[in-house]
């Protein structure tokens, strides 16, 4: 893959893409998007994380909000919600900070935790970008969910790396190519804020930017 950063794709398109790659591309690549009652929510929520690069020192814990992140390898660049380094003699040095640190991810979600995988490819994403940028190894990052309440552990193992690796190679072709693929529709569409836009009964005709066209032309 060529190595230009203005066409590095979003870290966050992780989730969307595994979730549905449909809806992956509706939003990244077709530029479509709808609000719900869930993505309203889960704005509000990062509105606590998101303080844009902002530190706070507890003890032996640095706190680092909303942190740009990206990845060479990846092709991807994205924001952590939150970034706590611990101080530990086998960490890493950080520039102004006395001390040696090792990072742990945290990623905020509005819901509690989900049968799928998504939300964790995301974190383990977050975990290659860290990797490259601090010279580390991340295995460990956390998940809090907030209708829970709960901050849970997440061990971000070799193999959710090695997957996240596929996505990012799968995604880049598709932008690349600017295709939208058709998928096949579910239960899931019901939690989707683009049903309406995704439009799958139209799949098998046209593409939904062409339909769009197609209605503003007359």
């Amino acid at each position: 893959m060529d190595n230009n950063e203005d066409d590095y794709l979003m870290l966050s398109g992780i989730q969307h893409f595994q979730f549905c790659k449909r809806q992956w591309a509706l939003i990244h690549i077709e530029q479509q998007w709808e609000e719900n009652v869930k993505t309203v929510e889960g704005q509000h929520l990062h509105r606590n994380a998101d303080r844009p690069f902002t530190r706070e020192k507890r003890g032996d814990k640095l706190v680092v909000r909303a942190m740009p992140v990206k990845s060479e390898s990846l092709q991807l660049t994205g924001i952590c919600d939150v970034v706590e380094f611990i101080r530990d003699p086998d960490g890493i040095e950080i520039n102004g900070i006395e001390g040696k640190y090792i990072a742990y991810p945290v990623e905020y979600k509005r819901g509690k935790p989900k049968k799928g995988d998504e939300d964790i490819l995301q974190l383990a994403a977050q975990a290659i970008c860290l990797e490259e940028m601090l010279l580390c190894s991340i295995n460990t990052g956390y998940m809090f969910y907030n209708e829970i309440k709960h901050r849970v552990e997440v061990p971000l193992t070799a193999a959710l790396k090695h997957k996240v690796r596929q996505i990012a190679v799968e995604m880049q072709d598709y932008y690349r190519r600017r295709h939208t693929p058709k998928v096949k529709t579910g239960s899931f569409c019901q939690s989707c804020s683009l049903q309406d836009i995704c439009l799958p009964e139209l799949m098998n005709k046209q593409t939904v930017q062409s339909y769009i066209e197609g209605k503003i032309k007359g």
